[in-house]
């Protein structure tokens, strides 16, 4: 196999397409802590000036009759809030802007096909049609690629300096990427880092007294040398930071913001197909977001398990309808068995109706505002992360 660089970014909690995922994914929260059958799919559209921020969140959201709604505009500013959005001059302030509502109720047509007992088939189908991709490789901790997990832990470590106050002069927007030298298919040597961090504005001195001297010694302090381990470093390392000179305008006001514009941030950062859905703001009905969750579960537990080095899973869905209509594994020529095989270990010990998956993944729980930034994936807590089928598909190999 050839040498071949591969690059992946991150973004941090305070980018405008992350505020719309979380206060998506906030609402989704708020209305399944009050009503677990919720049927949710919620989008979040922000975009500021400096005279006025603006905050529109429209979709369609039913509960379950007599379950009052949940305060949908308390919601979202406090998920502004909580990201750090408390002053103008960062790009918005969740107290100030203005906010409009645009929610009606779930399709009727949808619900008789994910509601169990009704439609045509009775049993809880499919919310939409589509094909959803997982992926796991052996090649980090995590079993995340290392381009899309360094990147990660770099907008991670962001997010945790400016909170603790290390590096006061971090404002919430900024991104990551990482260049990662493969060689026979293996990670082998970080060749470039970019962070870009927004900032406070009248650093001292000048411009580039205040980038020189402070802003770039600062990300490399306390962000990219914790983060990038030493024996990773290709010689002669490049490291960007802010390599536009300046990056005060961020947030709604450097740039709109959209839920669900961060699909491959969201997931293994390029490496691995992805179906095209995006998670944030729906409920585990859809299959976008809960058959993705369950096909990570399975490509996870197929690789700890050693039947294969690295492994993406795919499966597809026709609405209203149950069972898959197609599940795939791609081992890349590195299982310890075939494809087919796998694919029959994977139809044996996993069910991927829609309310097996729910139900093995406990799905049903306020649990998904902590997914909405800095990835979906290779991070603890998540219960598509739990590697419990391992031992069963050793048996089977």
């Amino acid at each position: 196999m050839r040498d071949f660089l591969f690059t992946s970014e991150s973004v941090t909690e305070g980018h405008p397409d992350k505020i719309c995922d979380q206060i998506s994914d906030s609402i989704l929260d708020a209305c399944l802590k009050l009503d677990p059958r919720a049927r949710v799919a919620c989008e979040t559209f922000v975009k500021g000036f400096p005279e006025n921020s603006f905050i529109v969140v429209g979709g369609e959201i039913s509960l379950t009759k007599g379950v009052s709604a949940p305060d949908y505009e308390r919601v979202a500013r406090d998920a502004v809030r909580r990201i750090g959005y408390t002053d103008s001059s960062y790009g918005m302030d969740a107290d100030q802007a203005e906010l409009h509502l645009l929610i009606s109720t779930q399709s009727a047509d949808i619900a008789q096909g994910v509601d169990d007992g009704c439609g045509l088939y009775e049993e809880q189908g499919a919310g939409d049609q589509g094909m959803m991709f997982g992926y796991a490789t052996n090649e980090t901790a995590n079993y995340m690629p290392m381009p899309i997990d360094l990147a990660q832990r770099l907008t991670r470590r962001l997010a945790e300096v400016r909170r603790s106050g290390d590096l006061p002069w971090i404002r919430p927007d900024g991104k990551s990427q990482v260049s990662v030298r493969y060689r026979e298919g293996r990670p082998v040597a970080v060749e470039t880092v970019v962070v870009s961090t927004q900032h406070a504005d009248k650093l001292a001195g000048t411009q580039v007294e205040a980038l020189d001297g402070i802003i770039r010694p600062g990300v490399q302090e306390q962000v990219i040398d914790p983060v990038i381990p030493r024996e990773l470093r290709a010689e002669g390392m490049k490291i960007h930071v802010n390599p536009t000179g300046a990056f005060v305008t961020g947030g709604p006001w450097g740039d709109a913001g959209l839920t669900g514009r961060k699909i491959i941030v969201d997931t293994y950062g390029g490496m691995g197909r992805h179906g095209g859905g995006a998670f944030s703001g729906k409920d585990p009905s859809k299959v976008d977001r809960s058959a993705a969750y369950a096909c990570r579960w399975v490509a996870k537990n197929l690789v700890a398990a050693g039947a294969a080095s690295r492994c993406e899973i795919q499966v597809a869905y026709a609405i209203g309808l149950a069972q898959p209509v197609s599940i795939s594994v791609d081992s890349f020529g590195t299982g310890k068995v075939g494809d087919e095989r796998l694919e029959e270990i994977v139809r044996e010990l996993f069910d991927l109706r829609p309310a097996a998956i729910i139900d093995s993944l406990d799905l049903l729980k306020p649990i998904y505002a902590p997914t909405a930034a800095m990835g979906h994936f290779g991070r603890d807590g998540f219960s598509w992360e739990k590697l419990d089928r391992v031992s069963d598909i050793q048996n089977r190999l």
